[in-house]
């Protein structure tokens, strides 16, 4: 059985990333295999993580280039690595439909809250957690997607709630998502879209 090839992106401390590295290692994404890791910014830590775990990594920096420019230079190194599949794992740049057009079904993400709430155009990182606190909701947790050309706006592959407990900070939820939910679903995830692909 050949195994899907998966291209992980990110842009900065990469924990999603190591939660699929170490699951990869812990044999729990059996029809996949982690081939490339490509970042968004020049020294995001992700690297130095691909690194320790022996996968490729490259920066393909978004800053001072057109959309046009940043995503062919995805491309490049998505083609010469033979990536069947992306993983978006904490990757904080928004892609075109062109560029999704080219992966149907074979790109997704790990969005920090339950969708439809708090997502979309400009919801990411602490700015979901903050606004789920504003909201004063009792459950949060996550969701991997598929990606469309619409922001958070794909199939939903999994979900998990975590509890929002008193005197939670935007900090601490996000963390407890991550640990909860992020992590628990994002190589769940990878494994059944690599399984679709392995087949």
């Amino acid at each position: 059985m050949s195994k899907a090839r998966i291209a992980v992106l990110v842009s900065g401390g990469g924990t999603n990333l190591e939660a699929l590295l170490n699951a990869q290692e812990a044999g729990r994404i059996p029809h996949g295999e982690i081939v490339l890791v490509l970042s968004s910014a020049a020294g995001a830590y992700a690297l130095e993580r691909a690194k320790n775990h022996g996968v490729p990594g490259f920066a393909v920096p978004r800053k001072g280039r057109t959309q046009e420019e940043f995503e062919a230079g995805l491309t490049e190194k998505l083609t010469a690595y033979r990536a069947d599949m992306i993983v978006l794992a904490g990757f904080l740049s928004i892609l075109s439909p062109e560029f999704v057009g080219r992966w149907p079904e074979r790109i997704l993400n790990v969005h920090p809250a339950l969708i439809p709430s708090f997502c979309g155009k400009g919801m990411y990182g602490l700015r979901v957690h903050e606004a789920a606190l504003h909201k004063g909701v009792k459950v949060t947790g996550a969701t991997v997607h598929l990606v469309n050309e619409i922001p958070d706006g794909g199939r939903i592959l999994l979900q998990k709630a975590v509890e929002v407990l008193p005197g939670d900070t935007p900090e601490v939820l996000q963390r407890r998502v991550m640990e909860q939910a992020e992590w628990v679903l994002l190589p769940q995830a990878a494994e059944l879209v690599a399984q679709g692909l392995a087949r």
